[in-house]
């Protein structure tokens, strides 16, 4: 297999958010299919390779290059157009397009069906993110009745739903990073994430959401908006709760019904193997095998499907309404 090489513009704090962290255990899972390194590309750190120097090396024909940092990605395909790419894609709504020898592995459903429309020559693979065995529900006291994050958290969690609840019950409130989230989960009864707001003002989608997973793996009741990639596993009603649901009131009374009454949030086993290493690992060893293959291929013979730019989908609206005019001023006669 060739190796592959994991672009990220740093590995430092100031880098630090889920699609780094998602991307670096995606990288230690393939560490244990085939070679695979970090290369930066805007800042240089120690013992990690940096993209500049990466690329003068005479021959890459045996190295994927995967780009993730999607407000990044258009550059660095046009900086590798001459090296094999993957697009490890985790939001949508960048605005940029891919050519069809470029193959997109997406993080969730939702994130792959914007693809299969915008790119639909290119392959196109599925593998969700993992989720760690340290998430998981450790049966402790829950001593937190609402947990929340405030980073992407909507203006009206913030100011209207948390002060609301602070009046009522032991809400926990946080804005830096945590080192162990699954101790904290296993503290919390409710958690809350809304996160539509935020990402409509980036003008791109959720990609996964992380967060509500985890701690739905860890037994809490998760009340959170279903925009993106939520959209992928969260089923209000049956393993979730839709947040921001018609009134404050109504949330706070929903809220609080599941903190005095509360009930562990069982998942069934089969709903989160699917995110655990094992079968990650099973399915990330296939798409490589395949992407092994198909780079042999594109080495040698040219892509041969016309593309869908906007100015072909343009055409063929032209066609089409030219053929029902013409069937109808036939129909006339």
């Amino acid at each position: 297999m060739r190796s592959l090489y994991f672009l990220l513009p740093g590995t430092s704090q100031k880098f630090a958010c889920g699609g780094l962290f998602a991307e670096l255990k995606t990288l230690a899972i393939a560490q244990s299919i085939c070679p695979s390194e970090i290369v930066t590309y805007r800042q240089r750190e120690p013992n990690i390779l940096f993209l500049d120097d990466v690329l003068k090396q005479p021959s890459l024909n045996r190295v994927i290059f995967v780009a993730s940092w999607g407000f990044d990605v258009s550059k660095l395909v046009a900086r590798l157009k001459h090296h094999h790419v993957l697009y490890h894609a985790h939001s949508s709504g960048y605005r940029f397009r891919l050519p069809a020898k470029i193959p997109i592995m997406a993080v969730s459903r939702n994130t792959m069906g914007y693809w299969g429309q915008r790119s639909p020559n290119s392959l196109i693979y599925y593998l969700p993110n993992q989720i760690s065995d340290e998430f998981s529900n450790f049966n402790s006291h829950r001593d937190i009745d609402v947990l929340v994050h405030t980073r992407k958290s909507s203006e009206y969690l913030v100011q209207q739903l948390i002060p609301a609840l602070q009046k009522r019950c032991n809400v926990c409130v946080i804005d830096t990073h945590v080192d162990s989230l699954a101790n904290l989960f296993n503290r919390t009864k409710v958690y809350l994430y809304d996160s539509a707001e935020y990402w409509a003002q980036q003008r791109v989608s959720e990609g996964f959401g992380l967060q509500p997973m985890e701690a739905m793996a860890c037994g809490c009741q998760v009340f959170s908006s279903v925009n993106g990639g939520l959209s992928d596993y969260l089923d209000p009603g049956f393993n979730c709760h839709k947040i921001a649901g018609y009134s404050t009131d109504f949330d706070v009374y929903r809220i609080l019904n599941n903190v005095n009454q509360f009930v562990p949030n069982n998942l069934p086993e089969s709903f989160l193997a699917q995110h655990r290493t094992e079968h990650i690992t099973k399915r990330l060893a296939l798409i490589l095998q395949e992407l092994n293959e198909f780079f042999d291929h594109s080495q040698q013979q040219p892509s041969d499907i016309p593309e869908l730019t906007p100015s072909r989908v343009i055409r063929l609206r032209s066609q089409t309404l030219f053929v029902k005019l013409k069937k109808k001023l036939l129909s006339r006669r």
